[in-house]
């Protein structure tokens, strides 16, 4: 146990205090009998398992009644160890951060569960000794009138000098049930707390909203997200962010305001812009849904699949997006996500939007987001002046000078 304790002394001295997730990882090392493991393993991770990153420490952990493998990054399966007492398997790995590395876990010769992503983040997504942290609300319910009822949950963050007093700049984050918590897969909070301490962000208001549901219970997620009308950026605008504004005075101007979300939450983010540019003009879209979801041309509702046709047809607005998505994301029956996200990518820049598009291996989900949230958000806050009340976005000179994204064939023959 000397041992143990010792580790966990050195990783805290390295990444700024213990933690959860520094425990797991340190007991992991002592192998699968180490004691209390599978404690840290329900309490960090759950009942079932699941993956934890520290450092170059990969954990991964499946959970089945016989012996489990598992591919990493494609290499040919790895047996996993069995945790006493449990149908949980282990298996730790050291391998590079900065990158996502893909996973597969195996069963009786048979996948078992979805191919996964593991994030091997950045230093900046670690806290660090002195960085204060910001401060999150309890959650928070509210009522739409504009949805017809439907009840809503939401929370409020506000990072290191943010005045409750003093107007703030605001960003909206959709499914923010997600983000809440430190060690959340985005690690939003230590990443903004870096970030606003290093000068690169300003002191921000975060509001992090849950899908809501009906009053008869019908989850309203994709209806709110994936349908392209403004009702949606008027229920933030009438019904939440005057709630907020009871905790927090928040800046006006869309120069101080951005909004950010993964998948269905992604194009919501850019639909919530689109409309309405002078109220948001930073959208952060994670595997963006510019797909058909709710297209609905008997009813005359259209959905994200108009929006790179949009952006190349309708007037230009003034809107700096990231975008992100990987060559594994979803292929179903609304649409192409990697298709989509590339024609959208190829639509803001023959408009010479400013933009930046990321396009890695990844599958639907936030790996990643996760991994670049430090470079994005510093990339949609960039040259931020809080004396400004606007700013005329231009492509980046670099950015004008490269091709149009081409897709290239690269899992089967091209013929």
């Amino acid at each position: 146990m000397k041992r143990f304790a010792l580790f966990v002394l050195l990783v805290s001295a390295a990444f700024g205090q213990t933690s959860a997730l520094e425990e797991l990882i340190a007991a992991a090392r002592q192998g699968p009998a180490a004691p209390g493991l599978k404690d840290l393993i329900t309490k960090t991770l759950s009942a079932r398992g699941g993956t934890a990153v520290w450092g170059q420490d990969y954990l991964f952990v499946a959970d089945a009644p016989s012996p489990v493998t598992i591919s990493v990054d494609q290499e040919p399966a790895t047996p996993m160890a069995p945790i006493a007492g449990t149908t949980l398997w282990m298996l730790l790995l050291k391998m590079r951060t900065g990158v996502t590395h893909s996973y597969q876990y195996y069963a009786a010769g048979k996948p078992l569960g979805a191919r996964g992503d593991a994030v091997g983040y950045n230093p900046d997504s670690y806290s660090k000794t002195g960085v204060p942290r910001g401060k999150v609300s309890e959650k928070r319910t509210i009522a739409s009138k504009i949805y017809d009822g439907m009840k809503s949950d939401y929370w409020v963050y506000a990072s290191l000098g943010v005045d409750p007093a003093v107007p703030a700049a605001l960003m909206v984050w959709q499914d923010g049930q997600g983000l809440i918590g430190e060690f959340s897969r985005s690690r939003l909070f230590t990443v903004t707390e870096n970030l606003v301490y290093q000068k690169l962000l300003p002191p921000m208001v975060y509001v992090m909203i849950a899908p809501g549901q009906s009053t008869e219970g019908r989850a309203m997620r994709s209806i709110e997200y994936d349908t392209v009308s403004d009702r949606y950026p008027r229920f933030l605008m009438e019904e939440v962010l005057p709630e907020v504004e009871k905790t927090y005075k928040l800046r006006q101007d869309g120069y101080s305001r951005a909004i950010g979300g993964e998948s269905s939450g992604g194009i919501c983010a850019f639909n919530v812009a689109w409309l309405m540019p002078d109220k948001f003009s930073r959208v952060h879209s994670a595997v963006g849904s510019f797909t058909s979801i709710q297209w609905r041309p008997q009813e005359k509702l259209e959905g994200g699949n108009v929006y790179p046709f949009k952006v190349r047809k309708e007037p230009k607005r003034n809107i700096r997006v990231w975008m992100s998505d990987g060559s594994d994301d979803l292929e179903n029956e609304h649409g192409s996500w990697p298709m989509q996200n590339i024609q959208m990518a190829n639509s803001l820049k023959r408009q010479e939007y400013d933009f930046h598009f990321r396009f890695g291996t990844a599958a639907h989900g936030g790996a990643q987001a996760s991994l670049d949230l430090p470079e994005s958000l510093a990339w949609l806050w960039r040259d931020y002046d809080p004396k400004k009340t606007s700013q005329e976005y231009q492509m980046d000179p670099a950015e004008k000078e490269k091709p149009f994204f081409r897709v290239t064939i690269t899992n089967r023959d091209a013929w």
